[in-house]
């Protein structure tokens, strides 16, 4: 990853935001033993990355692949940044539910299983820190 390239934020696949609001509102959705009693959350794996936790969980793995089910939603929080990946909520907390599609973007990710969902390209000379500009351009409306 770059100095200037901006991460992609797991939140902002489709549906993702919706299954945060529900595990806040039933946080037994979070918990991926409690998988099979919420199928949007499979259904919702399967639109954005083609694997479902079931899957995700049989994939045959290489002998040197590490996989992250084991960790903290902490510690996923800094392997996934290092990918590139955004896996927090707007106030930096880990996702609720990032032990629930955590492992199949891991797998996504290096190739494992799976695919990403399509993220366009940047446009040329387009900022990615538009809210900085935005900052500075008010502080110079109020020092007038």
């Amino acid at each position: 990853m770059t100095e200037t390239s901006v991460p992609r934020r797991l939140i902002d696949l489709p549906g993702v935001d919706d299954l945060e609001l529900k595990a806040l509102m039933k946080p037994a959705a979070a918990e991926p033993e409690n998988r099979a009693e919420f199928p949007e959350i499979d259904a919702c794996s399967k639109a954005i990355f083609s694997l479902t936790g079931d899957e995700a969980e049989a994939a045959k793995t290489p002998a040197d692949f590490d996989p992250i089910d084991h960790l903290s939603p902490r510690e996923m929080v800094d392997l996934f940044a290092a990918e590139g990946w955004d896996v927090t909520d707007n106030k930096r907390r880990p996702l609720r539910m990032l032990r629930q599609l955590g492992p199949q973007l891991w797998l996504v990710i290096h190739g494992v299983a799976g695919e990403l969902p399509f993220a366009p390209e940047p446009e040329p000379g387009a900022s990615s820190d538009w809210g900085a500009s935005l900052a500075a351009d008010a502080a110079k409306f109020r020092r007038r």
